[in-house]
């Protein structure tokens, strides 16, 4: 069986998140959607607000489950007995970075890193985009999933 976490804060989650998760779901058997908790950082989301989201936005998705975990992400993928992550590239810096996450990754682990691109009409959108549009009021409502629309 084919099990793959796609890590991250989902701060909140955006259509970039769910282009990915939807495309990354047909590769694998079961897609674990990780939220990463992590004590350092301030989040504009509670951690159940994200992790409910998810939930809502991929309830109709059995191949999908939503967890939250802390500390190293290959720890977390020993834990749940999955082989892959899943991450997604929206720029030529993120697969800078996250090249050099996997690399490290794989030295501490067997796990294989999967990188799909961000659709293009996508790429633009990350969740630091999203909280500074609404902190500023502007609408947010054409970067996210219904469910994080909801008030």
């Amino acid at each position: 069986m084919r099990k793959a976490i796609f890590p991250g804060s989902f701060d909140p989650l955006t259509l970039g998140h769910y282009d990915i998760i939807k495309r990354g779901v047909t590769l694998f058997d079961e897609l674990v959607i990780g939220i990463g908790i992590n004590s350092d950082k301030r989040y504009m989301f509670s951690l159940e607000e994200r992790k409910r989201f998810i939930e809502e936005t991929f309830q109709d998705e059995p191949k999908i489950t939503v967890m939250t975990y802390e500390g190293l992400t290959v720890d977390f993928c020993k834990e749940i007995s999955a082989d892959f992550i899943l991450r997604g590239l929206r720029n030529p810096a993120d697969f800078e970075f996250e090249k050099a996450i996997a690399h490290t990754n794989r030295h501490l682990s067997e796990i294989e890193t999967v990188f799909l691109l961000t659709s293009s009409g996508k790429s633009y959108i990350s969740s630091s985009i999203v909280r500074e549009v609404i902190r500023h009021g502007g609408d947010y409502t054409k970067l996210v999933p219904a469910a994080v629309r909801k008030p």
